[in-house]
């Protein structure tokens, strides 16, 4: 299980350095990453939130990364087009988060797990769905299909992979923090609150800025 976002091909983005991706791909967060890795999840999760101000957000400013930064630093409710993504490596089937799933909710699969809620993920053409059937996790890579691929595993495995899940979005967390520090020194602290808003962890602890 590893937490995941899905890039778009940083195509003329030149606000800090990203790393060349494929379109469409899933990018998994660690605190294994590059730097320009790192920048190119920062680019993604900043541009799903990069939305004209209405209500009572303030306008967007003027200078292009604080326009680019404006939505990840006002909005209430943050997003993060991804999710987490189970590999069974035994067959080499893949259930991947879906057109309705965001990063920010990873810990509904707790719900699963603690109370055997049905997590859906998507709808047709693709509707991935997690269901908990006793001591058994079922994760049907699209319930469109009567004869989707599905991964099985017992609750205390899932229990395992979600506490492994949280350790990589903590250990991203710290190394986006980092990151932060040396290419947004004037937004690290208010980047780094966003983030942890974003990955539903506490921020850690920052240096002051000068």
């Amino acid at each position: 299980m590893q937490p995941v976002l899905e890039i778009y091909a940083p195509d003329g983005f030149d606000l800090w350095p990203v790393a060349e991706v494929q379109s469409f791909a899933f990018l998994p967060l660690s605190g294994e990453l590059s730097p320009a890795e790192v920048g190119t999840a920062m680019m993604r999760i900043a541009g799903c939130n990069d939305i004209d101000p209405d209500g009572d957000r303030p306008p967007r400013p003027a200078d292009p990364l604080d326009s680019f930064l404006h939505g990840l630093l006002t909005f209430d409710n943050l997003f993060a087009a991804g999710g987490l993504r189970v590999t069974d490596n035994s067959t080499g089937v893949t259930f991947l988060p879906g057109c309705c799933d965001g990063l920010e909710d990873w810990r509904d699969w707790h719900q699963l797990v603690d109370d055997g809620s049905l997590l859906g993920f998507g709808h047709d053409p693709v509707s991935p769905i997690a269901e908990r059937f006793g001591d058994t996790v079922r994760l049907t890579v699209n319930a469109e299909q009567s004869d989707s691929p599905v991964i099985e595993l017992s609750v205390a495995e899932l229990r395992h992979l979600l506490a492994g899940a949280e350790r990589d979005l903590a250990d991203f967390l710290s190394l986006a923090a980092d990151w932060a520090s040396r290419l947004l020194p004037g937004h690290c602290a208010a980047v780094t609150a966003a983030l942890a808003r974003v990955v539903d962890l506490p921020a850690p602890a920052m240096s002051p800025e000068p």
